[in-house]
């Protein structure tokens, strides 16, 4: 089962600002659900929110501390390795063969370990930002593709999808 995380990045490492997207980008938003829809999407709680809602076509697992926590067509688990267990169970249960892993910062720390596959949207800007995203470690990431998204009039900037796999080593 493959773990793949997926992200926009601007030039500068940002991914967020003030617990939202430091941009509008509607082409990678299409993207985005093209590549996760009838799959297991992780976030955080606060990335939830951000949200508003649980997003169709996909079994939302939210990673919370918060025993309160609940919400309709959501399910929730206290730690990533938790959401990861659950998100194989139901990716194995409608046939995927993928977790897709969403945000925010900290749980995109916590899957990086175990992640096998990186959908990074390149956002051509520099923008402010309080979350970022840690550059790929040549040694350990192949780029395996790399496509421009259109760059449509509801896009503040141009983007680029790159997708890396993680580089098998040798025991």
């Amino acid at each position: 089962m493959k773990v793949s995380l997926i992200v926009a990045v601007s030039e500068n490492g940002v991914i967020g600002r003030d617990g939202g997207l430091p941009w509008r980008l509607s082409s990678d938003l299409k993207t985005f659900r093209r590549l996760t829809m009838d799959k297991p999407i992780i976030m955080g709680r606060k990335t939830f929110q951000s949200i508003g809602k649980p997003l169709d076509g996909r079994d939302n697992i939210v990673v919370t501390r918060d025993p309160s926590f609940e919400v309709a067509g959501v399910s929730t688990c206290e730690t990533v390795s938790e959401a990861l267990t659950l998100g194989r169970v139901l990716a194995t249960t409608r046939g995927a063969e993928e977790i897709m892993v969403i945000g925010g910062a900290a749980i995109y720390d916590a899957a990086f370990p175990v992640a096998d596959r990186i959908y990074l949207t390149r956002v051509h800007a520099v923008v402010d930002g309080d979350r970022h995203f840690a550059p790929l470690d040549a040694a350990q990431w192949q780029k395996v593709s790399e496509e421009a998204l259109p760059n449509g009039p509801r896009d503040d900037h141009a983007s680029t999808l790159i997708v890396y796999d993680r580089l098998k080593t040798s025991a």
